[in-house]
């Protein structure tokens, strides 16, 4: 007998492994991954380490764009479709993987009330519904405040070595964890990119400019460094405001049609995306200037698209004002 877990990395999936794979079922452990969370990373795969299953990374970053784009269901307070997206995972983990690692039935983390959107009752029924297994998915930490499933009712599993818990306490999972001899472990709360308001209020403006597809995934990563500015419809600039945004932008220097750093003094990597015109050229090597070390104060050199240009002194009143016209606010 072999299960399948959603595995974001956390203690909640973990523990809902460890009480499977304790009564001798072997879990596989399935870190989703998009455009917006999961993917290789040392803290899923050393939790996976601890509890003892072999982890697997499943890209479905294609399909997931689409669910952010329609978002059937509605979303929570910022671009999150949580219960198709959670539904989407249950569906592919059914439809495709059940089949590619033999296994019977599919696990998750999640605890009834902890998330008052996405895990009250209803949606949890909604989810397990929308995904077409409803019968096959076990939710092992509140599985006795829910209907019995297959595996329990089969007794694949013992429904009386299952919880319980409801609530946004971590109390009972801490201890349980302690119980069990998992040391380390995340705090709860982040790691998808789309509960973030001041990155939901970027990638909005994608979506309302229709670049919210796969083709643009590039944007999705770019917003996430440094200060962003929207000029006009498909017209972006990504500002750095440390090393590593400076780092991340000129990483996707070929997806842009402007590329502009430093040329002698300190200042941003620059990333503009679109067909600009000649005065928005001037308006990005004026942003260099202005978040510059000399702060637009002083004529500068400023390498653009490896080309080495002149900026003059700045009007600070004018470009403060083009950057309120045009900025879009966050992180």
């Amino acid at each position: 007998m072999r299960a399948l877990a959603l595995f974001s990395g956390g203690l909640d999936s973990s523990l809902a492994m460890k009480l499977i794979s304790d009564q001798g079922i072997e879990v596989i452990a399935l870190n989703f991954v998009s455009h917006f969370f999961g993917g290789k990373n040392e803290r899923a795969e050393k939790m996976a380490k601890q509890i003892g299953v072999r982890l697997e990374y499943i890209d479905f970053k294609s399909l997931h764009t689409d669910i952010v784009r329609e978002a059937p269901h509605g979303r929570g307070k910022n671009m999150n479709p949580c219960i198709d997206c959670h539904a989407l995972m249950f569906k592919y983990a059914a439809e495709v993987l059940l089949k590619k690692f033999d296994a019977s039935f599919i696990i998750s983390g999640e605890v009834l009330g902890q998330r008052p959107m996405s895990q009250n009752k209803g949606a949890l029924n909604q989810v397990k519904k929308l995904s077409g297994y409803e019968d096959i998915i076990v939710r092992p930490l509140c599985a006795k405040l829910l209907e019995p499933s297959k595996p329990e009712r089969e007794g694949w599993i013992d429904r009386e070595k299952l919880l319980g818990i409801s609530g946004r306490s971590r109390k009972v999972q801490m201890e349980l964890a302690e119980k069990l001899g998992i040391t380390e472990y995340p705090s709860p709360g982040g790691g998808c990119m789309l509960t973030e308001p001041n990155y939901s209020k970027r990638l909005k403006v994608l979506e309302n400019d229709e670049r919210l597809y796969d083709e643009y995934s590039y944007l999705f990563y770019l917003l996430r460094y440094g200060r962003f500015f929207r000029l006009d419809k498909g017209k972006y600039l990504f500002v750095g405001r440390e090393n590593d945004d400076n780092l991340r932008i000129s990483e996707y220097k070929d997806k842009g049609s402007l590329h502009i750093v430093s040329a002698g003094v300190p200042g941003p990597a620059i990333l503009g995306v679109g067909d600009f015109t000649a005065e928005e050229r001037e308006f990005a090597k004026q942003l260099f200037s202005r978040y510059s070390k000399n702060k637009g104060k002083e004529e500068i050199n400023v390498l653009v698209n490896d080309i080495t240009e002149t900026v003059a002194p700045l009007n600070l009143e004018d470009i403060e004002n083009k950057i309120k016209k045009y900025i879009i606010l966050g992180n």
